[in-house]
């Protein structure tokens, strides 16, 4: 293993069990620490059994971390903002995967998170954590928030557009989001009880998801900050988000138009696939065949005559849209090669 000393603050959760299975892959990275305050002193692989055989951890108190050379804040969203001085002190890098420092404006937490931040002073300092839109600041940062699961598909597939000013700011951009069960975090409960959450198609946020307020501050420019109509809704899969956006453009354009602004911005990135098929079962991007990566599979399709384009984009939601992008994120920050420890490509059929 590499002399790189990593340790992951919160690891009981899915999150930070994919984190740590990157981790534990990853040739440049000694994974140092791994904590839970409920299951202080037992072993990592009771909570995580497909990492047997791969690590010998135990998971310790949050109190007895020590200081490292990269340390990932996988606790729940609000835990991390009271303790991040700390967490600063602990480690030089710190990628923090909660949504406690997404944001860049203080005054959109009460909105959003019906809370006052309770460390303003320190939003500044961190990178919002998606590489692709964030790579340069990313190079010499050392506090990055990873964006939210999702945001990320979102985000991904709306940015070309908005960046080369496609969108009609006067109209807002319709989103719909789908979601498997992994996106509520491994604490049970009764939207998860089998029984309940079998066989949904169920709407939890309609109106006033809290990604929205990372979506159009990311999709924000020189012409104006977007209004974005996001609704949420849960189906029966475990992984995988499913973004639809509805873009009504400012022009009338062609499919090949579209196709040239999407290679311009994604046609070098390592973890960006444009799909558009035009036979076949996977004509369209699929969440499901992302299972395990950290790919972003984006695709397109212009409604003629209406000045409408319907994006889709498919995410992991536990991966690109949470532990892989941090990875990612962090072989910037030290230099790696980007896709370090992270070309699986996924699974068919899974």
């Amino acid at each position: 293993m590499g002399g790189i000393r990593v340790s992951i603050a919160g690891g009981s959760g899915y999150t930070g069990g994919e984190l740590l299975r990157l981790l534990l892959g990853h040739e440049a990275v000694e994974v140092a620490q791994v904590t839970s305050e409920r299951r202080a002193g037992k072993r990592v692989v009771g909570v995580h059994p497909n990492l047997r055989s791969l690590t010998s951890l135990t998971f310790t108190s949050i109190e007895e971390l020590e200081p490292c050379d990269v340390l990932f804040v996988a606790l729940p969203h609000g835990a991390s903002g009271g303790q991040i001085e700390r967490f600063l002190d602990l480690a030089p890098i710190v990628i923090d995967l909660s949504a406690d420092f997404r944001l860049n404006d203080a005054a959109d937490y009460p909105r959003w998170y019906g809370h006052e931040h309770p460390k303003p002073e320190l939003l500044s300092r961190f990178v919002y954590g998606i590489s692709e839109l964030h790579r340069e600041e990313m190079r010499t940062a050392n506090a990055i928030s990873s964006a939210g699961c999702l945001a990320t598909p979102t985000i991904l597939g709306l940015y070309p557009l908005f960046k080369e000013g496609l969108a009609d700011l006067s109209k807002p951009t319709v989103v719909e989001v789908k979601t498997g069960s992994s996106g509520a975090g491994a604490e049970e409960g009764l939207a998860s009880h089998h029984p309940e959450r079998s066989g949904v198609m169920r709407s939890f946020k309609p109106t006033g998801h809290r990604h929205t307020a990372e979506v159009e501050q990311e999709l924000s420019g020189p012409d104006g900050k977007p209004t974005i109509s996001f609704s949420a809704t849960a189906v029966e899969a475990v992984r995988g988000v499913l973004s639809t956006s509805h873009v009504f453009l400012n022009r009338e354009v062609t499919e090949k138009d579209l196709w040239k602004v999407y290679r311009k911005h994604y046609g070098q990135e390592p973890f960006i696939r444009l799909v558009n098929e035009r036979s076949g079962l996977y004509r369209y991007p699929e969440p499901k065949i992302l299972t395990g990566s950290n790919f972003c599979d984006i695709g397109f399709e212009l409604d003629r005559g209406r000045d409408r384009v319907v994006v889709l984009a498919a995410v992991d939601n536990l991966m690109k849209g949470a532990a892989g992008q941090a990875v990612q994120a962090m072989n910037i920050r030290l230099g790696c090669e980007e896709t370090a420890g992270l070309t699986f490509p996924g699974l068919h059929p899974i």
